[in-house]
């Protein structure tokens, strides 16, 4: 007879008993060690005084349980002279060290050997531990002193040397273990101290960087609204002068101010689009740059600002930034001159490109005014200023000695200066 083929979900009784077996071997593990858990939680809550008081309490049960009666009352107050001390040992280290080596001579001077004489190591690791490396150093020394005197007293005869190097062991094992703590616990307090200090530095950068943000869409903002604003102005005034009598030139003057409108909806799209996370128009338009100047001459002389560009040299190296910053100061003195000048004052603009500077350089032909580019809120010149400070450039703005106004800048393209453009 042949035997039955066992089934699919059953071919391996025995490696499934033996994997349900651990399974049951891991749960009544995770149940054992459940109490433990929970008496380590109960343990850390509990203040310090509570763990500090328990080694003085089993020293005191272990010498009124073990000792001889007739000697039973000098070696419980010996062993509580050692041992109670150690309950206030984080309060006053080198106090309670000086108190538990006190007891311990006395100890020896009554030539009393009791299991309490621990107390003097636990009473040097807590002065390793929380004073200087000199007082950890002497009450090392002490300790020692006292291992040798005790080992001269109550060592047998030609044993002194192992129970002295033990002791000695011992005594270097507390101390460095102590001064190990102390120094884990300074490594700490300073990790957390450059950790705030870090922290407080990163705020500050931050509200820095918002500050000089706050700075720059504000100067956007002010040469975007102002000059296209004063262009819809002058385009609006010339369309209604011109409806009567020629209503050809009303319409191009009205079609040039909703263009320009449009262009000034996109320009502060553009600007105010970097501020959220998959803004289309930040990508779709680019940022205006040199070769854009000759589109704003063309604006201006629709203004009624008759404007020429020249540009000298190759533009095609210039960084998008720093193009934008050419764009701007030249759309600023521009404008600055449009509301300044009477109406037909010529503009000439001259760029010149070169390795690593570019030079801007605007100039018109209009009356001297007594004061030039300052508007009631101070944005026209000082903004410039910053946008020619941002490239390593000092800008230069005043009257012509034979009339007109004169703004020019050199910006350096090599001065790191592209980042807060």
């Amino acid at each position: 007879m042949t035997e039955a083929a066992p089934e699919p979900g059953n071919a391996h009784p025995a490696r499934t008993a033996v994997r349900l077996a651990g399974y049951a071997d891991l749960a009544s593990s995770l149940r054992a060690a459940r109490p433990v858990r929970a008496a380590r939680r109960w343990g850390l809550r509990l203040p310090p005084v509570v763990g500090d008081s328990l080694l003085p309490a089993l020293l005191l049960l272990n010498v009124m349980t073990t000792g001889a009666p007739g000697e039973l009352p000098v070696a419980v107050a010996l062993t509580a002279a050692l041992a109670l001390p150690l309950v206030w040992r984080r309060r006053a280290p080198l106090t309670v060290f000086g108190a538990v080596a006190a007891a311990a001579f006395v100890q020896w001077l009554t030539d009393v050997p009791l299991p309490a004489d621990v107390a003097l190591l636990v009473a040097l690791y807590t002065a390793a531990a929380h004073s200087s490396r000199r007082g950890a150093l002497v009450a090392g020394a002490i300790v020692e002193v006292g291992a040798l005197l005790a080992c001269l007293r109550w060592a047998t005869e030609g044993a002194f040397l192992t129970p002295f190097v033990a002791m000695t062991a011992m005594v270097v094992a507390a101390a460095v273990l102590g001064v190990n703590v102390r120094t884990t616990r300074a490594y700490l307090a300073a990790l957390e101290e450059r950790a705030a200090r870090l922290e407080q530095q990163q705020d500050q950068q931050a509200r820095l960087a918002v500050a000089e943000e706050r700075t720059r869409i504000t100067r956007e903002m002010h040469d975007i609204v102002t000059h296209n604003l004063s262009v819809m102005v002058a385009l609006t005034d010339a369309a209604v002068y011109a409806q009567h009598r020629s209503p050809d030139k009303a319409t191009t003057a009205m079609l040039r101010t909703s263009e320009t409108g449009r262009q000034a909806l996109t320009d502060m799209r553009r600007s105010l689009g970097v501020l959220r996370t998959g803004e289309p128009d930040a990508e779709r338009h680019p940022l205006p740059g040199i070769t854009q100047l000759e589109t704003l001459a063309d604006q201006m002389c629709a203004a009624g600002l008759p404007t020429r560009v020249e540009v000298q040299g190759s533009h095609t190296h210039i960084p998008a930034s720093a193009q934008l910053t050419v764009y701007r100061l030249v759309q600023e003195a521009l404008t600055n001159t449009f509301k300044h000048t009477p109406a037909g004052t010529p503009a000439m603009v001259r760029i010149r490109c070169s390795a690593d500077t570019v030079t801007v350089d605007v100039t018109d032909s209009g009356p001297r005014p007594t004061l030039r580019g300052a508007t009631a809120s101070g944005h026209g010149i000082p903004g410039m200023r910053e946008r020619s400070a941002a490239y390593g450039g000092t800008l230069e703005a005043g009257p012509l000695p034979g009339g007109g106004w004169r703004v020019s800048t050199r910006l350096l393209l090599d001065s790191g200066g592209a980042v807060s453009a």
